[in-house]
């Protein structure tokens, strides 16, 4: 049940928006809520630790996947990488409905759809961190056999 598309992209997803969380609740609060934000420095941080945790769990679970002998790991990484935009985009949900005052159709709307941008664009970054952590590792592993 482990080795399961989606039962690793939920793993994959879950870890790095755990690192973000707190961060993530400060952000929609400045950017929705009109509160002022000035921990830049605690941003920088959490989003490079974003990026290594990414890195990592993809790698892992790339390593997963070569060694139970299925080698389609391209379109994987990506979404393993990647998996963090939609738990982005589920705690909008969640912010919406239980931490914003907004109300009405436009608001809604503004709100999702913006927010669907930027988890998009996360599920982008993050995918393309994953991918290109996930096709280091790979180049390095396999540079390293020996063929005799």
């Amino acid at each position: 049940w482990y080795r399961h598309v989606f039962t690793q992209m939920f793993m994959a997803g879950f870890l790095p928006f755990s690192a973000i969380y707190i961060e993530l609740h400060y952000i929609f609060a400045s950017i929705w809520g009109h509160k002022i934000y000035t921990l830049f420095g605690i941003l920088f941080l959490a989003f490079i630790m974003l990026l290594f945790v990414t890195s990592f769990i993809t790698v892992a679970l790339t390593y997963f996947q070569l060694a139970s002998e299925d080698h389609r790991w391209w379109w994987r990484s990506l979404f393993y990488g990647g998996s963090t935009g939609i738990f982005v985009y589920a705690y909008c949900f969640f912010y919406y409905y239980q931490r914003s005052d907004m109300s009405g159709m436009l608001q809604t709307c503004f709100f999702f759809g913006y927010m669907l941008i930027v988890s998009y664009a996360f599920f982008m970054l993050l995918g393309t961190v994953g991918f290109f952590s996930a096709l280091f590792f790979v180049r390095h592993i396999y540079k390293a056999i020996k063929a005799e």
